[in-house]
């Protein structure tokens, strides 16, 4: 009781109050999106996510090389293509973006750890993220069919040079799927991060700008989760443990950090919050209005995913936070 015990005694200087710190950020934690698209030279700023670029891949190897220098050890790529089709040819396609953009970065920056999104939403004519029943305008992906394509695009991503495959659609059985196609294919020893507990979320309108992939009728909450759920999210990531995953995602973070946590406790498995695009560009606009300091609030949010238990942070803030950490 007071005044034997004052708290604040451990304040009282910055350098006791690094010693007693709980929780640390560092570059490492961090993995950093790029999205790659045709051509040379290419550098479009997305409009939505100032900072955030479209490059080609001569682009995304300088990209890759900075993020190298920074001591962030990972980039997660993500693809346009030029055509889109109902197959979603450009998602497996030996010269897809992703494929083309994780070969490159591989003979440039080897060290570097290259994750490739595994989804199929960028390259469908119709913005959904597998095979829709014809004439269906609702948006409800048919599961099963959709899940050979995923088989097809991990492996072609992996021969590519991916060092890790990241599942995003949230179909039934994906991690299931994609782990024995890796296997069949010998690849046993690429790892699998699932986004196990993916929301049906309206944080991510500036993304579907990035990677042009909103989809053209419906919406995706016949696969994607509610919101409202929690314990939905155990189940999830504990089929998806089972079915072989090694790594688990939460998306969004910010607003999902009570489920960060809870996955967490359900599991041993390495958590990783992705720090989603409307959560950066909020920041990124109330700083441009000099309504907060960008620094404080970037890092006091990146914190806050550790101490909720995640181990990774997916985060278009990466290059800023390293240079700040530093």
């Amino acid at each position: 009781m007071f005044p034997t015990h004052r708290p604040r005694r451990l304040r009282s200087s910055a350098t006791l109050r690094r010693m007693v710190q709980e929780t640390t950020v560092t570059a490492n934690d961090f993995i950093y999106p790029l999205f790659a698209v045709p051509g040379e030279a290419v550098a479009n700023e997305v409009r939505s996510m100032p900072g955030v670029y479209q490059l080609s891949i001569d682009k995304i190897v300088d990209e890759a090389k900075e993020v190298r220098d920074l001591g962030i050890p990972s980039v997660i790529l993500f693809g346009i293509p030029e055509t889109k089709d109902v197959e979603a040819t450009g998602a497996w396609h030996n010269c897809g973006m992703i494929q083309q953009a994780a070969t490159a970065i591989k003979e440039a920056v080897p060290e570097l750890v290259v994750i490739a999104d595994t989804c199929l939403c960028e390259y469908t004519n119709h913005g959904h993220c597998g095979y829709l029943e014809v004439g269906d305008l609702t948006g409800r992906v048919l599961n099963d069919p959709t899940l050979e394509l995923l088989k097809k695009t991990a492996v072609s991503q992996v021969k590519a040079g991916a060092d890790v495959i990241a599942p995003s659609g949230m179909m039934d059985g994906f991690v299931q799927a994609i782990r024995s196609g890796l296997d069949e294919a010998g690849y046993q020893d690429i790892p699998i991060l699932s986004y196990a507990a993916k929301y049906a979320s309206s944080y991510y309108g500036p993304f579907r700008d990035a990677a042009d992939s909103a989809p053209e009728f419906g919406d995706r909450r016949t696969y994607q989760m509610d919101p409202a759920n929690s314990r939905e999210a155990i189940k999830e990531i504990e089929l998806d443990v089972a079915e072989g995953a090694d790594m688990l995602m939460v998306k969004p973070a910010l607003a999902y950090m009570d489920i960060i946590w809870q996955v967490k406790q359900a599991s041993n498995l390495p958590v990783a919050a992705y720090n989603v695009s409307g959560e950066y560009s909020m920041v990124k606009a109330a700083a441009l209005n000099g309504w907060i300091d960008e620094q404080r609030v970037v890092l006091e949010t990146l914190t806050s995913f550790k101490r909720a238990g995640a181990d990774l942070i997916l985060t278009y803030h990466a290059k800023d936070a390293a240079r700040w950490l530093a």
